[in-house]
């Protein structure tokens, strides 16, 4: 048998049927299954049956194999930067495993589509999940997109990890006033998978890198279907399912924009005013205050649960409703900030603002020092919070005004 055969594979009670693989070890057997996932199988333990020979040409690969990027003088300039997540994964089929190297190379092999769509180099600050994502791999995302504006890129690309993707957002939209687009992209699903969404998402994120809308964004799925990729901006947009291709939404208005991919232009249209390309000078504020804190208030909740706080720069709380926590919490949040800590308050409602002049409790709130988070997202308000603290003189009142399209006007329906 060789790689490339169509093989049934018999280990104990489970029988496999797919693709056989190369490995780079002879005691393993590689198989892509028929769903399009791989597994990999001692071959001491399996029985295996060739079914038909010469499915696919597979060619092995040379590890040592060089590639080049050919310079197209008539193309803008893409810098494609890595932190991890699946979209910086391909699969390996020397090995059959789904690997995250990354350089402009590797992204051109995983994702031929972008071949001709501009001149790209490739960048790796981080190689982590993004639940292990930290502000200071923020610090060190933020001053690499700086450098490599400074050094000519006409956008950027971020490809991150999708399950903190909002945070890190958020977080370079304070600490960067930008002249060209920023756009961070991610894939829901890996690149072993037949719906994987790695390759769409590539595609309009590095699209909407080329265009005119010189804001940190986040390009993901529009709907379940391959159409468009929805523009978010970086400090508006949140999560809304675990494991749906159009996991990602704006809160409280339309998204910015859209990459319509259905017809393979990937053309790209914007819906709402935006900071145009060039219109700011390129400047970095990476300052964050690190000792900050975010709790979701709810029912029951014992008042010590503030004491995580103790001694804390800040804390962004997140009440019901309005802006609510229990009114017994008071006295506790009013010790808080007379210690120093600046508490902001938001609301787990998905959209609305906060206003805690309607009742008691939240005049009591006022009263202890609590500052309105308006109707920022609470993780932005969290993000904002600690970059407010290492920049300004008074978080309060940088807390409370728009920075980067963070807090909207006014909150009304926008269907």
């Amino acid at each position: 048998m060789n790689p490339g055969d169509r093989v049934r594979v018999q280990r104990a009670d489970q029988t496999y049927e797919g693709v056989l693989l190369p490995s780079t070890t002879s005691q393993n057997l590689v198989v892509k299954l028929e769903g399009g996932y791989n597994v990999g199988i001692d071959r001491e333990d399996a029985d295996v049956d060739v079914l038909e020979s010469d499915v696919y040409d597979i060619e092995d690969g040379d590890a040592d194999e060089e590639s080049s990027v050919e310079f197209d003088p008539d193309l803008p300039t893409i810098s494609l930067i890595s932190t991890g997540g699946t979209i910086a994964s391909t699969v390996d089929y020397r090995t059959g495993a789904v690997t995250a190297q990354f350089d402009a190379e590797d992204v051109l092999r995983a994702v031929p589509d972008l071949a001709g769509r501009a001149n790209f180099r490739g960048r790796v600050v981080a190689n982590i999940l993004s639940e292990n994502m930290t502000p200071d791999v923020w610090q060190d995302l933020a001053e690499a997109v700086r450098e490599e504006i400074e050094d000519g890129a006409d956008g950027v690309v971020v490809m991150h990890g999708t399950d903190t993707m909002q945070f890190t957002a958020s977080a370079l939209s304070f600490m960067l006033d930008t002249p060209v687009p920023i756009v961070f992209t991610g894939s829901q699903r890996s690149a072993d998978r037949p719906s994987s969404d790695n390759v769409m998402n590539a595609v309009c994120a590095v699209e909407a890198a080329k265009a005119d809308a010189a804001e940190v964004m986040v390009c993901m799925h529009a709907t379940e279907s391959d159409d468009a990729c929805a523009l978010h901006r970086g400090t508006r947009v949140r999560k809304n399912h675990t494991s749906r291709r159009d996991a990602f939404e704006t809160v409280g208005a339309k998204p910015l924009g859209e990459v319509e991919y259905a017809s393979g232009e990937a053309s790209v249209d914007f819906r709402r005013d935006y900071a145009e390309r060039g219109e700011t000078d390129l400047s970095l504020s990476p300052d964050l205050e690190s000792e900050v804190e975010l709790l979701k208030f709810t029912p029951g909740m014992d008042e010590s649960a503030l004491d995580m706080a103790e001694g804390k720069a800040g804390l962004v709380l997140e009440g019901t409703g309005l802006g609510h926590v229990h009114s017994d919490w008071a006295d506790r949040i009013s010790e808080l900030v007379d210690s120093g800590t600046t508490v902001v308050m938001t609301s787990q409602c998905i959209e609305g603002r906060v206003c805690d002049r309607v009742y008691d409790t939240g005049r009591d709130l006022l009263d202890a020092g609590v500052v309105e988070g308006e109707d920022m997202l609470p993780g932005t308000a969290k993000v904002k919070l600690m970059w407010a603290l290492a920049n300004g003189d008074e978080p309060e009142t940088t807390v409370r005004t728009p920075l980067a399209g963070e807090i909207t006007d006014r909150s009304v329906p926008w269907e």
